[in-house]
């Protein structure tokens, strides 16, 4: 038998996780992001930039999970990261010459993660990058080198959580 939102056997559980959006502005990216916001117990999202489509455009995809994720907007990624590198380890998603992958990361138990993700065309700017402590990416095998920024941050935040429960 299926299971329900009300039957499942899933323990409610918050990681300390921010997650940072990076100039994401695509109202159904942004509806996306809270639902695995909400599946991955993330503490808070941040989203960065000036026009953040917050509102009933992304509400389709978000499925009521705005009303139970903890999220706040910034103008600057800059600033909001500044502020969080006295408290978390600020990771980045993104492919560059000096990302290493996914799989080689490690956490320690209950590490505060600032996890960084990047604006759905040109990915995360570079001044944010230079204050990243880490710099990581997701092994691809096919022809494109990238990802819809949700699904690549759902990966991260998979594995991100496997590591802080253990």
């Amino acid at each position: 038998m299926q299971l329900t939102h009300s039957t499942s056997k899933f323990k409610k559980h918050k990681f300390p996780i921010v997650l940072i959006c990076d100039n994401i502005n695509n109202a159904p990216n942004i509806g996306s992001v809270f639902r695995i916001a909400d599946a991955f117990g993330v503490e808070e999202l941040v989203f960065c930039g000036k026009d953040i489509p917050i509102g009933r455009r992304m509400t389709k995809t978000s499925r009521s999970t705005e009303k139970y994720v903890n999220y706040r907007t910034e103008v600057d990624t800059e600033i909001a990261l500044s502020i969080l590198k006295k408290t978390h380890r600020v990771i980045a998603l993104e492919i560059t010459e000096k990302s290493k992958s996914l799989s080689a990361l490690k956490l320690a138990e209950k590490e505060p993660i600032a996890l960084v993700i990047g604006n759905e065309n040109y990915g995360i700017a570079l001044p944010v990058l230079k204050l990243c402590d880490t710099i990581v990416h997701i092994d691809m095998f096919g022809h494109n080198s990238s990802m819809n920024v949700v699904q690549a941050a759902s990966i991260a935040l998979f594995e991100i959580t496997r590591q802080l429960k253990d």
